[in-house]
This record gives C-alpha cells, sequence and structure tokens, in this order.
C-alpha cells in the first residue's frame, strides 16, 4: 500500500496549530490560517496613515509656498508608516506546504499580499533529512522541515503555534510528514 493509500483510508487531523490540513488527490496540503482581524487590519491601517501623510505634505508644499519643516515631518511620518506597514505585512504572511506524492516533492510557498511575491521553493523528498518538533520560548510547538540545498542545510516551519494540548494530534502529524519522507529515526519527545 502506497502513502498517498494509506492517507485516503486514515484521515488526517483537520487542524493542528495555525494550520488547516486536507489530502487532495495524490496532495497532502497544509495552510496556515490567516491572522486574526486586529492583526490583519494594522498592516492596511499603517499603509492608510503613510497615504495621509504623504499627501499632506505635497497639499502644504503646493498650497505654503516656502514652508518645508511640516512636509518635511508629514514626508518622514509617512515613510515610516510605509516601512512599518510593510514590516507588519511580511510578518503576518501566510505559509503554505504541498506534499506531492506521485512526483515525490514538497512545495513550500510563503504568501503575500503582492501580485508575484509570493516564494516558492520546490524540495525532492530525497532531499528532506528531518522533520523535527520543537517547543517555541512560548510553550508552544513547531514541525520544522529540515532539507539538504546543495551544501547547506535549510529549514522551514510546516505547523506553528502548537499547544500543549494538541500534543496527540502534533505528534500523528509529525508521524505522517516523517513516513511520506521516508525518514528512520526516534519519535520526538
Amino acid at each position: 500500500m502506497s502513502f498517498a493509500d494509506a492517507l485516503v483510508e486514515n484521515r488526517i487531523p483537520p487542524r493542528v496549530g495555525d494550520v488547516r490540513l486536507r489530502y487532495d488527490e495524490g496532495r497532502m496540503l497544509g495552510e496556515s490560517l490567516p491572522p486574526p482581524l486586529g492583526r490583519r487590519v494594522l498592516p492596511e491601517l499603517c499603509l492608510l496613515l503613510a497615504a495621509c501623510c504623504g499627501l499632506g505634505s505635497i497639499l502644504l508644499l503646493v498650497a505654503v509656498p516656502g514652508t518645508y519643516v511640516v512636509p518635511g515631518v508629514l514626508a518622514l511620518g509617512a515613510a515610516a508608516f510605509l516601512g512599518f506597514g510593510f514590516q507588519l505585512e511580511a510578518r503576518h504572511g501566510r505559509r503554505r506546504f504541498v506534499l506531492h506524492f506521485h512526483t515525490e516533492t514538497l512545495r513550500l510557498e510563503r504568501l503575500t499580499w503582492a501580485p508575484r511575491a509570493t516564494r516558492t521553493e520546490v524540495i525532492p523528498f530525497d532531499d528532506v533529512t528531518a522533520v523535527e518538533v520543537v517547543e517555541r520560548s512560548s510553550g508552544h510547538y513547531a514541525i520544522l522541515v529540515v532539507w539538504r540545498a546543495g551544501d547547506e542545510e535549510r529549514r522551514a516551519v510546516l505547523v506553528e503555534h502548537a499547544r500543549p494540548s494538541e500534543a496527540q494530534t502534533l505528534h500523528r502529524v509529525w508521524r505522517m510528514l516523517h513516513n511520506a519522507f521516508g525518514l528512520k529515526a526516534l519519535a520526538p519527545e
């Protein structure tokens, strides 16, 4: 029996940590949930404030010739809000991973709001060297995948913010990923 067939017979958990999981015709998909509304709106609010400061700066330069201090401060404020908004947006970017069983590849995606800015990386199952469960300083757990990229070892987060109460589900997902990549090792503690 293939691993894909085993996934059809043994349902994967619908969610672990911040990731929603599903199986779809030879693929296991995991996608991080969107951040809460407050954290989702904050970057947009910063960009709106940046636009207002920038517009105010231009209007003051046109309406009051010879005044440069206030428009300069507004322009600096616009740049600061813009930078902070982009930083928040990057920090809250969503993740997606797809295990393609027919091609034996793992596709990692870092989703962004900007068109064509989504970063995608395709990793052959044979290059994956480990799947790790790590405890974060917050007391939550994460699942990381480790692979070889030439001479370099790289890591990516697949699951983040798994609560201690999800330990059994986390272990089950770790075991499924571990078996999918054909790894042989001891279970995480």
